[in-house]
């Protein structure tokens, strides 16, 4: 047993460290190809990164990516593919930096408010897609890249001067406004002028926590992992299995809306044009490259924040700062053939591992007899 365990905690990381070494060793061919010092930028990038407010600027990132990865893996477990999660973010940010700046409560009571308004958006829009599928059968997959179209127009109109933004005098910048400083969300700050931590990432690390106990510990998370396992299973078995999977995308979507607090709580306090785009979809790298795991993702969610902000001053020495975005991409790419790779291996080595207890199992018979 103990043998078995070993070998799904190996092939567990195998997946990974894979896909990472093969990202890596297809970036360093790019740049061999273009002519360029192979190696030169990642000693940059990790000099980049010894500065403290850069380690800050990576920490606050990797939270929002976190929430945002979550938000995908809920659905993951339940085998659902829900790529609205940028638009449900952006969506939930903007109407919850609306509310907040509209009111003046206490500050534990705006705060919460805000972050209620923006789980409750995130899961509505979310919702629609799961309602889609239980009702009518429509892809999520369908559903979720029209709805995030939908969220960047509804966005868009709602952000003009004329509906509900604002656009600050001098500035060609459309905004929603400021949120009272009762409602900013305070921070960890550190030392020597490198920043604050944002406070709502503490947060994150807090839902990755809820997010095992969920899974692992609690009948939801069992009838969750056994809906996505086998739909016909867990309804012979007596789990709705059109309930769970409508309740996965509501938890997905009330996820991803968490996942602009950080920057609208601990730092920007204000929706705006300027406000960071495509965090769903780096959430699904992380999610992939994770595995769904809450320590996974947090090493994946670190990992590309670290690739983000450590690349800012590649175009100082003449390197073009996209090379992070080619190993992002070149990271899901491996990501899928590693991951194909160490599950057929898997299955040969479990099918080893059988046969040789079969024939440990015989010998020990043949013994018996031949003694008999």
């Amino acid at each position: 047993m103990k043998k078995f365990d070993k070998d799904r905690l190996i092939l567990g990381f195998a997946g990974p460290v894979l896909a990472l070494v093969v990202a890596l060793a297809l970036t360093t061919v790019v740049l061999l190809a273009s002519g360029q010092n192979p190696f030169e930028p990642y000693r940059i990038m990790f000099d980049s990164a010894s500065y403290a407010d850069v380690q800050v600027l990576i920490i606050n990132q990797a939270g929002t990516y976190y929430l945002a990865a979550l938000a995908v893996a809920v659905g993951f477990r339940m085998n659902l593919f829900n790529i609205g999660v940028d638009g449900q973010y952006r969506l939930a940010a903007m109407m919850a930096a609306l509310v907040g700046a509209s009111v003046d409560l206490p500050g534990p009571l705006h705060i919460a408010l805000i972050v209620i308004v923006a789980m409750l958006v995130g899961a509505f829009w979310s919702g629609i897609a799961g309602f889609l599928k239980t009702t009518r059968g429509v892809s999520e997959v369908v559903s979720t890249i029209m709805l995030n179209s939908i969220a960047t127009a509804l966005v868009a109109w709602m952000i003009l001067p004329k509906n509900f933004g604002e656009q600050p005098a001098g500035s060609n910048n459309l905004t929603t406004g400021e949120i009272p400083e009762s409602g900013w969300f305070p921070g960890l700050p550190m030392a020597d002028g490198a920043g604050e931590i944002y406070g709502f990432t503490f947060v994150a690390a807090g839902c990755g926590v809820l997010y095992w106990f969920a899974l692992n510990r609690t009948r939801f998370g069992f009838d969750l992992r056994a809906t996505g396992a086998s739909e016909s299973a867990a309804q012979a078995s007596g789990v709705d299995a059109k309930k769970m999977v409508l309740t996965s995308m509501l938890i997905s979507g009330a996820v991803a809306g968490l996942a602009g607090m950080p920057t609208l709580l601990g730092d920007t306090h204000t929706y705006s044009l300027d406000f960071p785009t495509g965090i769903g979809f780096t959430g699904i790298t992380i999610a992939l490259l994770g595995r769904n795991n809450p320590l996974g993702i947090a090493l994946s969610a670190l990992l590309i924040a670290f690739l983000d902000k450590s690349s800012a001053s590649l175009d100082q020495y003449g390197y073009e700062k996209e090379i992070a975005t080619i190993m992002q991409g070149l990271i899901v790419i491996s990501v899928v053939v590693s991951y194909e790779l160490v599950r057929r291996y898997g299955i040969r080595r479990q099918q080893q591992k059988v046969g040789e207890e079969l024939a440990a199992g015989h010998a020990l018979t043949t013994e018996k007899e031949a003694a008999l």
